[in-house]
């Protein structure tokens, strides 16, 4: 008898365990990315339990003003607050967060490819199709609006000048398919990195998503003529994907 407790005790721990460790790798991902948000934005402690706090009291009121009394009443203000609270504090956390993400982001190499990581379902981002020696980048987005061109770089004109080769490259392939040229960065006619996705997203649907697929193949076997050159110096960052994970509770 005791042997076979001691196995159902076993058993037991061990499904236990991947649940214990995803709720602990879930904690560290929030304290973590808290504390990256914090190095630029100190207030974030402030505003994220201010709006708890005044949501959790509003949600509370609306639930008591439901049909109810007596303890169910009591059960739905109170359910109705922690939720409306939590839900308040999740919202000004990511936005806030995020913000303080592109900004620690902002003028460093590949910041453009970070960001486009954000793009959700529907969208195929390839960082890094093509890159000159002055380490200007353009990175490829496929998705919705058609073949998306992202180029970041010290000069705008070399920029573009690269935009215009890989433009040139990518119709040879698809002719057909609508191709966007975006730059990344704060001049004229740039557009800035806390509003590169908006940017993309709003660009339009002209693919539908049966023909992702051809124009994918038909990209890919440009890619595979492009010569073996190594990638830029410098890592591309990442953090906007890890933080993406995180406030999804992932």
């Amino acid at each position: 008898m005791a042997k076979d407790a001691s196995k159902k005790n076993a058993k037991t721990t061990a499904a236990a365990a991947p649940t214990a460790t995803a709720d602990m790798s879930r904690r560290k991902q929030l304290v973590e990315t808290y504390k990256m948000t914090r190095r630029t934005d100190r207030r974030v402690g402030l505003y994220t339990f201010g709006a708890a706090v005044l949501a959790g009291f509003l949600g509370f009121l609306v639930f008591w003003l439901l049909p109810g009394s007596g303890i169910i009443g009591w059960i739905l203000a109170v359910v109705g607050s922690l939720l409306s609270g939590s839900l308040a504090a999740m919202i000004v956390f990511g936005r806030r967060a995020q913000n303080a993400a592109y900004q620690q982001m902002e003028g460093q190499p590949g910041a453009a490819a970070a960001a486009l990581r954000m793009l959700r379902r529907g969208w195929k981002a390839d960082p890094v199709i093509a890159f000159n020696k002055n380490q200007d980048v353009v990175h490829r987005v496929v998705g919705p609006p058609g073949i998306v061109l992202v180029g970041e770089g010290s000069s705008p004109n070399r920029v573009r000048q690269l935009l215009v080769t890989e433009r040139r490259k990518h119709e040879r392939v698809a002719s057909d398919v609508p191709i966007h040229e975006v730059v990344c960065g704060n001049g004229e006619g740039e557009v800035p990195l806390p509003k590169l996705v908006r940017h993309v997203q709003k660009l339009g649907k002209q693919v539908k998503p049966a023909e992702m697929t051809d124009v994918l193949s038909r990209l890919k076997a440009l890619d595979a003529t492009r010569s073996n050159i190594p990638l830029p110096k410098g890592p591309i960052p990442t953090s906007m994907k890890g933080m993406r994970g995180n406030l999804r509770g992932r």
